[in-house]
């Protein structure tokens, strides 16, 4: 397992770059402009709506790193949207980045291939949004395959993490402040990362004696991950980790 461990810490920050670099496009602006929702509306109406019709609440339990009040105001203003159409927005607007910053890279059907197995055999416990998402239909064409299955295990991480952190007695906000972030965006310090996930201001200082919680809850984050990278052999891994360095830098 100490293998699958460190191919899970060795992948998350490529994963988290292309598996959420759609959502900060041009085409996820697109589809928005054609939804006719503003702001983030149609960033949580169509992540989110793979969880169905809800209350905002639960929104808000699998998006635990934003403040309660900004995912309601977003979620309640969608709501003209069926969720099964704005699902089908956001996946149309994954396929599309993938396919533009992807469809010259050449190694994009054997990322997916090695991909897939690692999404399918994964548990769905404290990842609801994982678990939605991997039952959306993936696309045929390579670029945009690898991509959704990089955006579906964005959410599997993202879903753990969130465990992890409250596990080591930290709040969301708590572990956003107290380091820099990797993002599709590029490095953000935390308050600057506070800032973005609309965290009302002023931040209280970081706690430095809450510095090795943090650092724990990115290493259970790691472990809690182990057991879906595990169907991968070595050679396999190491492969996996090739490739997504590649396709980061031809998504340039």
């Amino acid at each position: 397992m100490a293998e699958a461990q460190a191919t899970a810490a060795a992948v998350k920050g490529p994963i988290g770059r292309l598996g959420g670099g759609f959502m900060i496009s041009r085409e996820a602006k697109a589809v928005s402009e054609r939804a006719g929702l503003a702001g983030r509306a149609m960033y949580f109406r169509g992540r989110c709506g793979v969880l169905g019709e809800v209350d905002a609440d639960v929104v808000r339990s699998a998006v635990a790193f934003f403040p309660a009040g900004h995912v309601r105001a977003n979620w309640e203003a969608g709501r003209a949207l069926p969720v099964e159409a704005a699902v089908e927005l956001y996946a149309e607007a994954c396929h599309a980045w993938g396919r533009r910053r992807l469809g010259s890279f050449d190694g994009a059907a054997r990322l997916a291939e090695l991909l897939e197995p690692v999404a399918a055999g994964a548990e769905v416990t404290g990842a609801p949004l994982f678990a939605g998402w991997r039952a959306v239909p993936l696309p045929d064409d390579a670029p945009a395959r690898a991509t959704q299955l990089m955006h579906v295990l964005r959410e599997l991480r993202g879903g753990l993490h969130a465990v992890a952190v409250l596990a080591e007695g930290l709040t969301p906000l708590q572990a956003m402040l107290l380091e820099s972030h990797g993002s599709p965006l590029g490095d953000m310090p935390g308050e600057a990362m506070a800032r973005f996930f609309e965290w009302p201001e002023p931040y209280p200082a970081p706690d430095p004696r809450l510095a090795a919680a943090r650092t724990r809850a990115e290493e259970l984050t790691d472990r809690l991950m182990t057991p879906a990278f595990a169907v991968l052999d070595e050679a396999e891994a190491a492969e996996l980790a090739d490739l997504l360095a590649a396709a980061g830098a031809a998504a340039g």
